[in-house]
């Protein structure tokens, strides 16, 4: 594990630079990691990312991408176009949660 200073919050990550302790993270710090990875935060991209966090605190773990499509109501689709590429692993990046099971 190591420690590093991202938007001015000192945190600490895993060799994939995910937060290891979700109580770490802050709003600017969630933007800050959208930024880093290249996406702009807008209203829809923080509806999922509260979804995210709150269903982590429920259940315990990270949601992955049909869970986050099925209980938000936002298809597929829409989650590739918010976070292009491998939306399960950046939603959860940006949250400040663990990557989700069977993400690579």
């Amino acid at each position: 594990m190591a420690t590093t200073t991202i938007a001015g919050h000192t945190v600490e990550v895993n060799e994939e630079g995910f937060l290891t302790d979700p109580a770490q993270w802050s709003e600017d710090l969630g933007a800050e990691l959208a930024a880093l990875i290249g996406i702009t935060m807008t209203d829809e991209h923080w509806l999922l990312v509260k979804f995210l966090r709150d269903d982590y605190a429920a259940m315990g773990e990270t949601p992955t991408l049909r869970r986050v499509s099925t209980q938000t109501g936002k298809p597929v689709k829409d989650l590739f176009t918010l976070f292009p590429g491998k939306p399960a692993k950046k939603m959860a990046y940006v949250s400040g949660l663990p990557k989700p099971k069977g993400c690579v």
